[in-house]
């Protein structure tokens, strides 16, 4: 296979990434609207968005195809954390991003190979628990694994301070061809962006919280994810509302990674980010 080509498969299994990552999360936030507003739906996360998606008619099929995206977006995360096609360099900076991309390709091949087992039967479709508990406790266990939770905890406020750095500087644009898109689509681009990374970055604040929390009193129960998060908001007065809201979020996320699978500059490992820039122009 040639690097052009090479190049051109990346390019492709990074946009299905993408497109498989938007339709989990929006399934995630159209499940919570429904739990907050019509009595149906539920409070899910990532996990139990694949098991919606495998309880459907062909569900197998519409399953397979998530997951091969998933390992997509798997692969174009590790790209960009060891080819580095962007150019972040080896400064603290861009060590730092290079570092998150690949503990999200690490995460998101977890989810791939959780739908792949669902495809296979090898893998429960059941209610599955509390994944974040699980690992949390595991944790506490270690040498100072109050500590190593703290640690966590603090590290995911900080994701989640980012993705409001990120919506409301808007740099997220330097990263889509807006020339492709007419300026009406460029501003609803960019509106359904600010509000789904704010609301990812809210979700990220209040899990980092509930780890802090953990750590401080020594209980990995008090750990929760996604699904604990929304369950959390519910419980709040004015809780549908609450949790409507960041469904919505949720939703307007998924519809951003499909802006990405479509718009986003996909820079190749062999081509000079400054030729990607004037190509996409």
């Amino acid at each position: 296979m040639t690097q052009n080509s090479s190049s051109e498969w990346i390019d492709r299994l990074a946009r299905f990434g993408y497109a498989a990552k938007g339709i989990v999360y929006a399934l995630v936030g159209v499940l919570a609207v429904q739990a907050a507003f019509t009595g149906g739906g539920k409070t899910t996360d990532t996990k139990g968005a694949l098991q919606t998606i495998i309880s459907q008619p062909f569900g197998q099929i519409l399953l397979t195809l998530v997951a091969i995206g998933l390992f997509g977006y798997v692969l174009w995360r590790f790209v960009e954390a060891i080819v580095d096609p962007e150019h972040h360099g080896s400064d603290a900076k861009g060590i730092g991003k290079r570092i998150g991309y690949a503990i999200s390709g690490i995460i998101y091949g977890a989810l791939a190979l959780t739908a792949v087992g669902m495809v296979s039967g090898s893998q429960s479709t059941g209610g599955g628990g509390t994944s974040t508990q699980g690992w949390t406790a595991r944790l506490m266990s270690q040498p100072f694994g109050r500590w190593l939770v703290g640690v966590v905890g603090a590290i995911v406020v900080g994701v989640g301070f980012y993705h409001f750095y990120k919506a409301f500087t808007a740099k997220f644009r330097k990263k889509l061809k807006v020339r492709e898109m007419s300026l009406k689509e460029e501003k609803w681009a960019v509106r359904i962006a600010k509000f789904g990374l704010v609301a990812r970055g809210v979700v990220f604040v209040i899990i980092g919280f509930f780890l802090l929390q953990a750590a401080y009193q020594s209980d990995a129960s008090e750990a929760r994810g996604l699904a604990g998060v929304l369950d959390t908001l519910l419980r709040q007065p004015y809780g549908p509302w609450l949790m409507g809201l960041l469904a919505l979020g949720l939703v307007a996320y998924g519809i951003y990674m499909g802006v990405q699978a479509r718009y986003r500059r996909i820079i190749a490992p062999n081509i000079d980010p400054g030729e990607a820039v004037s190509a996409g122009q």
